[in-house]
């Protein structure tokens, strides 16, 4: 089996430009697990890739009777769908097709749009969480029975139309799945790239599947709203392996949710302890999450250095459209509780959801500006299938429903203002929010600081009445 994904950094300019790159974790947790099971797996790594014709010579030698091309759910740029990452997906499926293997696709992508892939000469699609199925599917063919009606969670053509088969339960127990294989990519490749954008190695780990929470924008096409969680024994015994086997100095819990099992953070925490493990870490969490008693605190012992949350805007009204649950006090307070103990609260924003006006806009650059978080991430509000907030608009929607690459900022339906006036938007925000930055590091007397967000501010900051002629 040749195991592949669809996400070529060279194809996404922005994070290409970054040099920040994490290994496709899910894609390992999937040949890990084939290969428990007795199959010979291979992994090809298009991370770094020129083209997707690289998978040539690989199919060529290696000759598998099966590929998969097998996305990383767990990481929010594939999770966007970019239309770079298809096509090239697509051209793989080709490629593979002619040289007789049968492909497999489990990506958020090909669940959304099936009949592109299976068009494109996809076996089977994989709907939902993909080890179980894809093990049952490559099992059945591969003995000729060809009796894949009955696997729970296939997707594919059959008499002429997609047939879609029962759908998968998620698996409870995630510890039954062994550890990704590592050891199936060039992890110096990774270190490299780090070393000299960063300074430091940084590696993703993942300790939980799914998100409970119902932000009606939030596409969940792979693990859904179910919350299932590793145990923290496991999720240590694999930072232990890493430690041995590679060295970092950083990990990016790519959870959606981090920690949220009553107990975990921890106990997480005392075994960290225990098997003398010293590294800085980043997680995603929630603002209503954080002010609940002892959260922050128990974060900051286990050496949480970045958390972000989904503050998303500055407006209550604006929140309440989205079903975020969450309000603007509960960000107030966990920006302050972090700030107390040392992390360094960090916000996802998003502008242009249906119903936000000037004022809304404003309120959020007051919100960023007066709590001044210790980054941002600033995005527009796209809207993808099986949400709620697609079906809303998607009457509204033309043919191009995807981003091309994730800082097209493209608004896909009838927002209140052009696409043209938030990329403008964005670029202001980042900029007069990098400016203070340096300004605060100023007033603070942290060189070091300074320089930081100094070498981060362009020569031309675009004023507020250059943003204002866009409205």
């Amino acid at each position: 089996m040749l195991f592949t994904h669809s996400y070529f950094l060279r194809f996404d300019p922005k994070q290409w430009r970054a040099q920040r790159p994490y290994a496709p974790l899910a894609t390992l947790f999937a040949a890990s697990y084939l290969r428990e099971h007795g199959h010979e797996v291979r992994l090809h790594d298009v991370m770094f890739a020129k083209s997707a014709q690289e998978v040539t010579p690989v199919l060529e030698e290696f000759k598998p009777d099966f590929m998969v091309i097998y996305d990383d759910g767990f990481n929010y740029l594939t999770k966007m769908c970019l239309t770079n990452m298809r096509d090239a997906a697509c051209e793989m499926i080709g490629m593979a097709k002619v040289s007789g293997a049968r492909v497999l696709v489990s990506s958020s992508d090909s669940t959304d749009r099936s009949e592109i892939y299976l068009d494109a000469g996809a076996y089977a699609i994989i709907v939902g969480e993909a080890e179980d199925t894809l093990l049952e599917a490559v099992e059945a063919l591969f003995v000729e029975t060809s009796e894949i009606q009955d696997i729970d969670g296939l997707r594919y053509y059959a008499e002429g139309s997609i047939h879609n088969n029962r759908p998968r339960k998620n698996e409870t127990d995630i510890d039954k799945f062994p550890l990704p294989a590592w050891d199936l990519i060039d992890i110096e490749a990774y270190r490299s790239r780090w070393m000299k954008s960063t300074g430091y190695f940084s590696i993703n780990q993942v300790t939980t599947r799914g998100c409970p929470f119902k932000c009606n924008w939030c596409a969940k096409p792979i693990y859904g709203n179910r919350y299932n969680s590793r145990s923290p024994e496991n999720v240590v015994e694999e930072l232990v392996y890493l430690r041995d086997a590679y060295g970092f100095d950083h990990v990016w819990f790519c959870d959606d949710i981090f920690g949220l099992k009553p107990g975990w953070v921890k106990r997480f925490s005392e075994l960290v302890r225990e098997h003398k493990l010293s590294f800085k870490f980043n997680i995603q969490s929630r603002a209503d999450l954080l002010v609940k008693e002892n959260t922050v605190a128990e974060l900051a012992t286990a050496g949480a250095s970045e958390v972000w949350i989904g503050a998303e805007s500055g407006s209550q009204k604006v929140l309440d459209a989205m079903d975020k649950g969450t309000s603007i006090e509960q960000i107030e307070q966990s920006t302050e509780l972090m700030k107390k103990v040392g992390i360094k609260p960090c916000f996802f924003l998003q502008f242009g959801y249906p119903g936000e006006e000037q004022d809304d806009i404003k309120a959020t650059l007051d919100m960023v500006f007066r709590l001044m978080p210790h980054d941002i991430g600033v995005s527009v509000s796209y809207p993808l299938p099986g949400t709620k907030f697609y079906e809303n608009v998607k009457s509204q929607m033309s043919d191009k429903q995807n981003w091309t690459d994730s800082d097209e900022l493209l608004v896909m339906f009838e927002g209140a203002y052009s696409s043209e006036f938030y990329k403008k938007l964005q670029r202001y925000v980042h900029h007069e929010f990098r400016k203070r930055k340096a300004l605060e590091a100023v007033k603070n007397g942290d060189p070091s600081r300074i320089v930081e967000w100094a070498f981060r501010i362009p020569q031309a900051l675009i004023s507020k009445s250059r943003i204002a002629q866009y409205a």
